[in-house]
């Protein structure tokens, strides 16, 4: 039975009310859903592909100058000032709480108070941010270790690790492992091979003598980050070498290390970006690299370059960072011009640095 109830006309009036409320606040509530739609995307797309990640080691390295192909790290100095604080100061963020944490990370590089940071104060700030990195990569490989390690024997094989990469890319993971234990050949194209050969190197090369093909936690954090490892930097540095080599000479003259990479220029903005190619590499190429000065880079010379524990080359990147800052010459760094150049530290432009300087600090 359905009971009509009819309403006075205050009552139609409170109705009316309540449903307009409704849906301004559920307008309220939609604009705040997609006021950050990139910010969803990229959770997605990083949840999604959460477990690959988990087991491939990465393209990119934290406090290291190149990235895995070779180019430069575009946030390096970055990654060396701010340490695991690389978050705290993204665009979202609100200046003055931005400044007053630059300010905070000015007074702890500054350890004599004299309101100057030497470069001897940033280099031993580079190394402390730098150990930082390592220490989060330690961590972050206990559960990549215990990704690929399910029963918790302490040593993961290249064919467990094999059924565990191909299961991240989409296939199945029971019938993968048959097919290995049974000796059958995989399914599986032809760039997926090719990476496959690619990591199968890479995991020898972490297999620390006597070699048994059997990683342990340590050689596993090796495997996915060759900063952590002497012998595993210097398999790095080769491919790097082999990758932009192009006489086979074993190691990189001017020309080969700031060759562009493969594709054409369309626009007068491609060629912007190339010549920003080209001259960042030469530049890093001709004060940092090249370490006599002879126009060649050895890959001994690489590997130190790289090496991201090195105190000499942290001691050049600290003067690095002051003269990229330095407006009054004085070979140190003060709180104007950290602030005023903000956006090399951070990241992030922290605009009014002058006004808000005495204030901040």
């Amino acid at each position: 039975m359905v009971w009509l109830v009819a309403m006075t006309p205050r009552q139609s009036s409170l109705c009316g009310l309540a449903a307009h409320g409704l849906w301004f606040l559920g307008l309220v509530l939609l604009m705040n859903a997609t006021a950050r739609p990139a910010n969803h995307s990229f959770t997605r797309e990083r949840s999604a592909n959460k477990e690959e990640n988990e087991i491939i080691p990465p393209d990119h390295l934290n406090g290291v100058k190149l990235e895995m192909d070779g180019h430069l790290n575009k946030d390096f100095h970055q990654e060396v000032f701010l340490g695991k604080d690389m978050d705290g100061f993204d665009e979202d963020s609100e200046p003055r709480r931005s400044r007053r944490k630059l300010m905070v990370i000015f007074s702890k590089v500054d350890v004599n108070t004299d309101r100057r940071i030497s470069a001897k104060e940033m280099q031993h700030w580079i190394m402390e941010k730098t150990a930082e990195h390592f220490q989060e990569a330690v961590k972050e490989n206990k559960l990549h270790f215990r990704a690929v390690d399910p029963d918790g024997d302490g040593h993961v094989s290249w064919d467990e690790y094999k059924v565990k990469f191909l299961a991240s890319k989409g296939h199945n993971e029971r019938e993968i492992a048959d097919a290995i234990k049974n000796h059958e050949e995989l399914k599986v194209d032809e760039e997926t091979q090719e990476v496959l050969g690619n990591l199968r190197d890479r995991w020898y090369q972490a297999d620390n003598p006597p070699a048994d093909l059997l990683l342990t936690e340590d050689e596993f954090l090796s495997f996915l980050h060759p900063e952590h490892s002497r012998g595993m930097l210097k398999f790095m540095v080769k491919e790097i070498v082999r990758d932009l080599d192009q006489d086979g000479d074993k190691q990189l003259s001017l020309p080969e290390f700031i060759s562009l990479p493969v594709g054409t220029v369309e626009n007068q903005q491609g060629q912007d970006i190339d010549d920003n190619w080209v001259k960042d590499r030469k530049k890093e190429f001709e004060e940092l690299i090249d370490s006599n000065h002879d126009g060649i880079v050895t890959m001994e010379e690489l590997e130190n370059y790289m090496d991201p524990m090195n105190e000499y080359n942290a001691l050049n990147e600290a003067k690095q960072m002051i003269a990229i800052a330095d407006e009054n010459q004085n070979h140190h760094l003060e709180p104007e011009e950290i602030l005023k150049y903000s956006e090399f530290f951070t990241g992030s432009k922290l605009m009014d640095y002058a006004r808000n300087v005495h204030e901040e600090f």
